[in-house]
């Protein structure tokens, strides 16, 4: 599967799974170990485990599994590594405190508007 379209399936559903704040970052030419960062925030920690759940649940479906999952269980920032597409899951005060948006600012924001979210 090419990241973009990876890229795009994580979007939609986290999309229909009330994310707030969805944020790609294309990181082609700043890392090697991924294509994407896709960033987001829930509202509470049983939120923020719900949509890491519903990724991992949807994306197993097409055969694609993460290479690992980190802080799931205090759910503050959930990480699941998905090789050309890296996850960020944050609870919103964790967010302003790592501001990894602002750490790879230089990084092209790619509008999830790009990505058909109906």
């Amino acid at each position: 599967m090419e990241s973009k379209e990876l890229v795009s399936k994580i979007v939609k559903i986290l999309d229909d799974n009330k994310a707030q704040d969805i944020v790609v970052l294309n990181l082609v030419k700043h890392l090697d170990i991924s294509d994407y960062f896709v960033i987001c925030s829930g509202l509470t920690q049983k939120h923020v485990q719900s949509l890491a759940d519903k990724v991992e649940m949807e994306l197993k479906k097409d055969k694609l599994y993460s290479f690992g999952k980190e802080g799931y269980r205090d759910a503050k920032w959930v990480l699941m590594d998905y090789g050309d597409a890296i996850v960020h899951f944050y609870q919103e005060e964790a967010r302003k405190y790592y501001d990894i948006e602002d750490f790879w600012g230089d990084a092209p924001r790619i509008p999830v508007t790009e990505f058909h979210l109906g």
